[in-house]
């Protein structure tokens, strides 16, 4: 099996794990304290903190996008965002690590810098593309949070990447059913169009949520 067809069928069978409610399905505070604390690998350190500026972007393009079209999707999805930084920092202070979050639209890592300001620019053309911009950002942090899943054994990082996973794809169907009202078609371009099928197909009664531009890969660091 190559590597393409191991990252697609990891992404396929986290995707049912969510729908069957194997794995956790929250957009509100996830609760550790009957989870205890393990040592970190390097790869589960470096995830946590990236995973922390990942979620902040999302969250300060979808607010600048909120403001500019006044479209309420963005402000919805927005603040489940916000939680989703606030689940990630419940891991950086449990396990001591030095938060990178700075103030909206600034980011210490730098390639998400240059993320956050092409996106900005993307969706300031129109209301089409800030949408094809909100389902980009879900298409990176769903792939990225299965590959960080992939790279943790810590129960309690599992759960929180489980709980942010499921509002992704939340967030995902969301975005792209606001798109489908414009008439526009999307293509995922992070995705592979299996992936994305497993996941816009598939119904969830949790979710919340109310282009083709910068071409991602997953991870941020590899856009």
């Amino acid at each position: 099996m190559n590597r393409f067809t191991n990252r697609t069928a990891t992404v396929i069978a986290t995707v049912l794990l969510v729908a069957t409610g194997a794995l956790a399905v929250a957009d509100a505070p996830v609760t550790l304290d009957s989870i205890e604390p393990a040592p970190l690998s390097a790869a589960e350190e470096a995830g946590i903190l990236f995973m922390r500026e990942e979620e902040k972007l999302a969250r300060d393009v979808y607010l600048e996008l909120a403001e500019l079209w006044n479209v309420r999707v963005f402000e919805n999805i927005a603040r489940s965002e916000q939680q989703h930084m606030d689940n990630m920092l419940a891991l950086i202070d449990r396990y001591d690590l030095e938060d990178p979050a700075l103030t909206p639209g600034v980011f210490t890592n730098p390639e998400l810098q240059a993320l956050y300001d092409s996106l900005i620019d993307q969706g300031e053309e129109s209301i089409e593309e800030a949408l094809r911009v909100g389902a980009l950002i879900e298409e990176v942090d769903i792939e990225d949070l299965v590959l960080d899943m992939a790279e943790a054994d810590n129960e309690d990082i599992q759960v929180i990447y489980g709980s942010l996973l499921a509002a992704s794809e939340n967030h995902l169907r969301a975005f792209v059913s606001q798109i489908d009202r414009y008439g526009v078609d999307y293509e995922p371009s992070v995705l592979s169009q299996e992936e994305y099928e497993a996941i816009v197909n598939s119904d969830s009664s949790a979710s919340r949520g109310g282009g083709n531009g910068a071409r991602a890969q997953g991870r941020g660091r590899r856009i």
